[in-house]
């Protein structure tokens, strides 16, 4: 009986997340990258993992800062945006890399802006009253905040406000509204956060969830390179690359001629590569890694 009810009271980490929409979506991915299976059904509000103790809430984003300051979740995926216009107790754990975009400042394109005190005494539509407030009330200007939902970009057009401040990716449907972006006020994108009051068992399991999340974006941000140096360049060529310890080099069949393999970070992919070509490297293979343990 015993084993039996600790079966059935097994502690699990609740997740909530997007019920729909791109977070949701990548969201999913993510889980998925981190080897985790979701059993999950159409419409439905819960889901199990079959392979991780974890239980999955689909909420309105908005609503996550919420249920995660009140226990009903235990950590939530949501973006940045979210977590400081709702100014919820929760702790921004980790950002995840994905739903990247800005709040931003936005006017018609044919007015002129000379910085923030063309907002003094204007109009300013938006779905984000609390981060817009904070930001006038650090700049020192009084202006006049509507708050509205959806089809902010409209609100300029049809005389309901002066400006506007709403989420940009592109910038498509500001320009298709006749506006332009002024001011970024909060550069965003997907985070998890978590409930400050966990218990040890929902940590650990939080450990054990961050440390797959951190090496799926660590192998994202890496490639695996593979490529043949003439020997009299060697030292050369394996100055380049630092690797994650240092650059792995084998003698190849051909005598004079060495394989090297190491790691290259995404952001030195290019500048690294037209030195190693340079250097004499040849056979030059880029492989993407999946995960990257550390």
């Amino acid at each position: 009986m015993n084993n039996l009810m600790s079966t059935t009271q097994e502690i699990k980490l609740r997740l909530a997340i997007q019920k729909s929409g791109r977070l949701h979506d990548d969201s999913i991915k993510l889980l998925k990258e981190c080897g985790i299976d979701i059993s999950n059904g159409m419409n439905k509000l819960k889901a199990d993992a079959t392979n991780f103790p974890l239980e999955l809430f689909f909420l309105r984003d908005d609503d996550i800062p919420q249920y995660v300051e009140d226990g009903v979740a235990d950590i939530g995926f949501v973006g940045e945006n979210v977590v400081f216009e709702k100014k919820k107790k929760i702790t921004i754990t980790e950002k995840l890399g994905f739903g990247k975009c800005r709040l931003s400042m936005a006017i018609q394109r044919h007015e002129q802006y000379n910085g923030t005190q063309f907002l003094a005494g204007k109009k300013i539509a938006t779905s984000y009253p609390v981060i817009v407030g904070d930001f006038l009330k650090e700049k020192g200007i009084n202006a006049e905040i509507h708050e509205i939902s959806g089809s902010v970009e409209i609100a300029p057009g049809i005389g309901l406000a002066d400006a506007i401040c709403d989420l940009v990716s592109s910038g498509s449907t500001l320009f298709m509204n006749g506006l332009k972006e002024t001011e970024v006020i909060l550069e965003s994108q997907a985070v998890l956060v978590k409930n400050n009051q966990l218990d040890d068992a929902r940590q650990q399991l939080l450990s054990r969830l961050l440390f797959r999340i951190q090496s799926v974006k660590k192998a994202k941000n890496n490639k695996y390179i593979l490529l043949n140096a003439p020997n009299h360049n060697l030292q050369q060529i394996i100055g380049l690359l630092p690797g994650m310890r240092s650059p792995t080099v084998l003698p190849l069949a051909e005598e004079g001629w060495s394989s090297v393999h190491s790691v290259l970070n995404e952001n030195e992919f290019w500048d690294i590569i037209e030195q190693l070509k340079a250097a004499g490297a040849q056979g030059i293979l880029v492989v993407p890694i999946e995960k990257m343990i550390m």
